[in-house]
């Protein structure tokens, strides 16, 4: 646990309580009577409001349309599966801006329609939820398909056999087994709602904004860093109690599972599993291809009709002091800090999940509920601690290229932690003290008891935390150096200068990181390891 406590400590506790210090502590005093007047402002508490309402709102949405794709993709066999779930990741590895304005587009703004819980439902809102579902669809699907691929059927079927329905057997046995898996799901889905920036920022317009948004607001165009660190301060309270809760709910519900090997699972379509099948392809067709599709066609839409136009143009400078090198070379850069960034998020959050599933007591679980802070804290406060910490030896990295790797790296730990932790903790003890009792090391237990069964979490954590890297902005954005920029801050360039040009650039460059995620992985998909010993099975991906 040290490492990754260290790890945390270094870069993420201490530029964020730096940042959070200078908007507090002013003159030699700290100016706490600052909160009182921040939280006492009726713009204030409508934001802290809309955030929280929204959140809640996008995370049972999300849930409700993509847990039954998370059963199509665990249980049922069909043709192009493995090309589908790197299709349905795509939209949580795009530049937030893109995406809503794919859905501006789409949708448009305001036309008031109804009013829920004090929240007017006009076109604004709807389209802020539903492109929530479209950027987290594939946390549910994957987070909850990981392990329920991995759970024996024979469980639920001798349910049956003893005259429970399919729907009683189904929500006595496999979905208990489950919950830890959808609590975790539920958790990351409504901390990424509840710090939504660019889908708000655009969609939501002037009317509606979240913390992060409003925190931005203070920072960046205000200048007003009292009342960010306040708000920063609001934040991780929420965060706080919600990882708090998390955490007990998860310490009650944990059991341990049958676990077989994610192929032998799968099978083809029968009977009602048809017309899911159906239903889900046409929800991923209408919320994710929709969207993308909308990219693509604007990509291609040039000057004088379409064509490679805009593509062409990614290779040059052109006349434009947009860029210091070629909007192109920022797939490279993209591609090399996600795969650093990959690998330093699998060697921290494999620690700490194997801590945590070693370990007990209360430290623990807090320690738990800390590795998921990143996710709820603002990525201007971060950007912005990192570049006001780490200048000074030994830690001056301000100028170093390892700076953004770390940064994505801290937003892929937690979901490596997340993903690895119920699988971990669902293997019995029973097989790692008998190992143990025949002579075998701690690392010869891993590799020969643990690993075979937590391979796919493993392919499912790396593919995790390459795609956040791949679009992570919030934090790179400030500490990305102008001769190697990441795609999505290329992306956002590019968006920040008016004319068609540079907009269709933007369009083609965010096409580029999709089909870049998309290929990647598929990859991770095709390079899955299978449990020892189990047989091959058509249904396996």
């Amino acid at each position: 646990m040290a490492v990754p406590a260290a790890f945390f400590c270094v870069f993420f506790a201490y530029p964020v309580a730096a940042i959070v210090g200078r908007g507090l502590h002013e003159g030699g005093h700290w100016r706490f009577g600052r909160i009182g007047d921040v939280l006492g402002d009726a713009g204030i508490r409508h934001v802290l409001w809309f955030t929280c309402w929204q959140a809640a709102a996008s995370t049972a949405l999300t849930l409700a349309v993509a847990l039954p794709g998370a059963y199509v993709f665990a249980r049922l066999d069909f043709p192009g599966k493995r090309l589908l779930r790197a299709v349905v990741t795509v939209p949580f590895v795009l530049p937030t801006v893109v995406a809503g304005s794919a859905f501006l587009a789409l949708l448009g703004r305001g036309g008031f329609t109804d009013s829920l819980w004090g929240v007017r439902l006009d076109t604004s809102v709807w389209a802020i939820l539903i492109a929530h579902v479209f950027f987290n669809y594939a946390v549910v699907v994957r987070t909850v398909g990981g392990l329920w691929a991995q759970l024996d059927p024979r469980q639920e079927e001798a349910a049956r056999m003893l005259g429970a329905s399919r729907l009683a057997a189904w929500r006595q046995v496999t979905l208990p087994a489950l919950g830890p898996a959808v609590a975790a799901a539920a958790l990351m889905v409504f901390l990424f709602t509840f710090t939504s920036f660019g889908v708000v920022q655009i969609l939501g317009g002037p009317t509606y904004s979240t913390l992060e948004v409003e925190i931005y607001r203070q920072t960046a165009q205000l200048l007003d860093l009292p009342t960010a660190a306040v708000l920063t301060l609001v934040q991780f309270a929420a965060v706080g109690a919600i990882l708090a809760v998390h955490a007990w709910t998860v310490q009650r519900r944990e059991s341990t599972l049958r676990l077989v090997d994610a192929g032998a699972t799968a099978h083809r379509p029968r009977g009602g599993e048809r017309a899911l099948l159906g239903g889900v392809l046409a929800v991923i067709a209408l919320l994710i291809l929709l969207p993308l599709g909308v990219l693509v066609a604007r990509s291609l839409d040039g000057p004088d009709g379409y064509g490679l136009t805009f593509y062409r143009s990614l290779n040059s400078l052109g006349t434009s002091s947009t860029f210091v090198v070629a909007p192109l070379e920022t797939v490279w850069n993209s591609l090399r800090y996600a795969a650093v960034a990959t690998v330093i998020a699998l060697a921290v959050g494999g620690l700490a999940a194997a801590a945590l599933v070693r370990r007990a007591g209360r430290l623990v679980r807090g320690f738990d509920a800390l590795l998921m802070l990143p996710l709820g804290t603002s990525a201007v406060t971060v950007g912005f601690g990192f570049l006001i910490t780490l200048d000074k030896p030994p830690l001056d990295l301000r100028s170093s290229w390892i700076l953004v790797p770390l940064a994505q790296a801290l937003v892929g730990v937690p979901f490596v932690v997340r993903v690895m932790l119920p699988v971990l903790r669902a293997v019995d003890d029973r097989l790692r003290e008998a190992a143990t009792v025949l002579g075998a090391s701690p690392l010869r237990v891993w590799r020969e008891i643990e690993l075979p069964l937590v391979g796919r979490a493993l392919a499912v954590a790396a593919g995790f935390a390459f795609a956040v890297s791949l679009g992570e902005f919030g934090a790179t954005v400030f500490i990305a150096r102008p001769d190697s920029p990441t795609l999505p801050v290329a992306v956002a360039r590019l968006l920040g200068r008016a004319g068609p040009d540079t907009y269709g650039q933007a369009m083609a460059l965010s096409t580029i990181l999709m089909l870049v995620c998309a290929a990647s992985l598929l990859v991770l998909e095709n390079l899955r390891p299978r449990a020892k010993g189990a047989d091959p099975s058509p249904g396996e991906f």
